[in-house]
């Protein structure tokens, strides 16, 4: 089940928290707890993607997107996602996740969320994510007009243009799953 406690609880914190700017870190805590694991007794693989949105939507409050979507009725999607796992999340351990926005293609917006342990990195999270308006996505110059923020923005990392041109080099739509014969 999505976690709409928590996550109106981090929402919650985060409504008199600074505003944040383009590349700056909404920072929050959480802990694992038992409904969070797998058969393996760690946090779910699944469970950890679901977490971002735990930063995710504090920052975008802290940023003045949630303002925005309500007001122009838009929504949020992810239209991509890479996740590098480097240690176990376990039961009851607290864990602080680091979630920013590192840029724009000119068509996504690039979100990076960390989760830390005791100065360990446990995870990295990469998405690819834009505003739509009903079936359209909304341009990128419209997006940052609506923030007040400048299109202009410090180029992407190396690592995070490598993924997106990777992403860009995958073949949309997949191929069809083959038919068995009779």
């Amino acid at each position: 089940m999505y976690p709409f406690g928590r996550l109106i609880w981090q929402m919650f914190l985060a409504r008199n928290q600074s505003k944040l700017g383009m590349g700056e870190a909404h920072i929050s805590h959480h802990y694992c707890m038992p409904w969070d694991i797998d058969m393996f007794g760690e946090m779910n693989n699944g469970r950890v993607l679901t977490f971002t949105d735990l930063g995710r939507f504090p920052l975008a409050l802290r940023g003045g997107l949630i303002g925005v979507i309500w007001r122009k009725k838009w929504a949020l999607t992810m239209a991509g996602a890479t996740v590098r796992w480097q240690r176990r999340i376990l039961p009851f351990q607290r864990y602080t996740m680091r979630s920013r926005a590192v840029g724009h293609d000119g068509r996504f917006i690039y979100l990076h969320h960390t989760i830390w342990r005791k100065g360990v990195c446990h995870a990295s999270v990469l998405y690819r994510s834009c505003a739509r308006d009903g079936a359209k996505r909304v341009p990128i110059e419209e997006f940052f007009a609506a923030l007040g923020e400048p299109v202009e923005q410090p180029p992407l990392p190396e690592w995070v243009e490598h993924w997106r041109q990777s992403e860009d080099a995958r073949i949309w739509p997949p191929e069809p799953p083959h038919k068995k014969p009779n």
